[in-house]
């Protein structure tokens, strides 16, 4: 009877171990650890973006693997289409970038990646739901929705997009931005 007691109490000592465990949010980042975080917090304070929004992009687009490049031809961790790139590099007038940079080089990815961020936020008002769905679809292809009503922009009504690819990007992206928000807080 004493080894029946014995076991119950290290059960529950174990099951209460493991419930602080899960519900800490420190040790959830074992399940969503984020790479690169200096260069995500240089290229996103220098747009004023919020690095855990760059962070759930780059984890949804690539998983943090550099020298990646699509099945399209998008490039590096933030899976940057080339002619997107081209433009930026055009736009932002970054110095000593260039495509190879871009795939290769994290650093170079996450700026051409967070410039382009920042523009796409601008365009679309500081909405950052469009912004996401942007970064996937185009802002061309957002825009016309927005005009037409088939989606008014909002995560709520993410069901109505019309590419099923950009619905679902759109609900990876924030579902790990709000698991980074909870995990991290010094980002």
């Amino acid at each position: 009877m004493k080894w029946l007691r014995k076991k119950r109490v290290l059960l529950l000592l174990f099951l209460g171990f493991t419930v602080i465990l899960f519900f800490n949010s420190k040790w959830l980042a074992v399940f969503y650890p984020i790479y690169y975080k200096e260069e995500i917090k240089l290229h996103a304070q220098k747009h004023d973006l919020d690095p855990l929004m760059v962070a759930a992009i780059i984890r949804v687009e690539s998983n943090y693997k550099t020298g990646s490049e699509s099945r399209k031809g998008a490039l590096g961790i933030m899976q940057i289409m080339p002619e997107t790139a081209k433009w930026v590099i055009e736009q932002s007038k970054l110095p000593d970038i260039s495509l190879d940079k871009v795939k290769e080089e994290s650093d170079a990815n996450i700026a051409i990646g967070t410039w382009y961020l920042k523009s796409l936020y601008e365009q679309f008002e500081g909405n950052e739901i469009a912004m996401i769905a942007a970064y996937n679809a185009g802002p061309t292809n957002v825009r016309n929705w927005l005009r037409s009503g088939k989606w008014d922009g909002r995560l709520e009504s993410v069901k109505n997009i019309p590419f099923g690819e950009t619905r679902h990007y759109v609900q990876r992206v924030t579902h790990y931005y709000d698991q980074y928000s909870d995990v991290y807080d010094d980002l």
